[in-house]
């Protein structure tokens, strides 16, 4: 883990409806994950718990009379047309799919498998089971502020953990999509999904895929508001009652942050610090790890 020390830095971006207004927010000295957790310590940890993740489980029907969901996540699949076919990129259900039997052991559903992947990050985690992992770990996961903080680093206001620019010099420092999203990866950074944990130089603090690989969980519950709401009361914590979604209302779900690398810089661009995700604590994708803090 790495020392974050105790500081201010600037918390939010202009650049995002849900990420404003942008507030210096002073936070104590935390210690977090250099990683992402990896397959083969998300493994290490069900060996020992016999722990059941919630894309292994079945999904429950919402009203009597209907139908629940087998167990399985959502996998990302480029939708039929190539790169020059249309996409109404404002539809995203038209790259993702619920795949039955998906989940962090067998990441595109039945026939796939994670050998040669346990330095990957693990993947097709809950909010849930994050939790339960940190708890074994004897950890806990983030606050969004603290993730934010630590992904800055010295550079209190960037757009990326080294700076502003996106690849300073035709390097590539983190795994996010190149090319025309979603029908062409040109895989400029060397990868067409997740990238193994350390592929990329560490921030100025030590850390590791702070921007791209893949989403991370935080504790907070979202709220679109949150940045406004702790303007006005110089101190805000949502709670579950606060959480909702305007594309899901009566939704609570929690903050997720980092960009995947399924992030494009020509298009939605969730790979830069600011940017604030979000999901169901139940819910689990492709896309979608976390880290530990202490």
């Amino acid at each position: 883990m790495a020392w974050i020390p105790t500081g201010s830095f600037v918390l939010g971006s202009k650049e995002f409806e849900d990420a404003g207004p942008p507030l210096e927010l002073k936070v104590p000295g935390f210690w977090l994950d250099v990683t992402e957790v990896t397959n083969a310590a998300f493994a290490q940890f069900v060996q020992e718990t016999a722990y059941v993740t919630d894309a292994e489980k079945p999904t429950e029907a919402p009203m009597p009379g209907q139908k629940g969901l087998p167990p399985g996540s959502f996998v990302f699949v480029p939708p039929p047309g190539g790169p020059d076919g249309k996409v109404a990129l404002d539809d995203h259900w038209q790259w993702w799919q619920f795949v039955a039997g998906a989940c962090w052991r067998n990441p595109q559903g039945p026939g796939s498998g994670i050998d040669q992947m346990e330095s990957h990050p693990v993947v097709h985690i809950s909010w849930n089971d994050a939790l339960a992992y940190c708890r074994w770990a004897g950890k806990r996961l983030p606050t969004e502020a603290e993730w934010e903080r630590a992904a800055r680093g010295p550079f209190a206001a960037a757009v990326l953990p080294w700076g502003d620019e996106l690849n300073p010099g035709g390097a590539w420092l983190n795994n996010i999509w190149q090319g025309k999203f979603p029908g062409e990866n040109t895989r400029e950074d060397g990868f067409a999904a997740t990238a193994p944990v350390g592929s990329y130089p560490p921030s100025p603090w030590g850390l590791h895929d702070m921007s791209g690989n893949v989403w991370e969980w935080c504790n907070d519950w979202y709220a679109p508001d949150t940045y406004w709401r702790l303007r006005a009361r110089h101190s805000f914590t949502p709670t579950e009652a606060d959480s909702h979604d305007p594309a899901e209302p009566g939704v609570p779900k929690r903050v997720q942050r980092g960009g995947s690398f399924l992030c494009s810089d020509l298009y939605c661009v969730r790979y830069r610090l600011g940017s604030r995700g979000k999901g169901e604590p139940v819910s689990a994708a492709v896309h979608v790890g976390f880290r530990c803090a202490k």
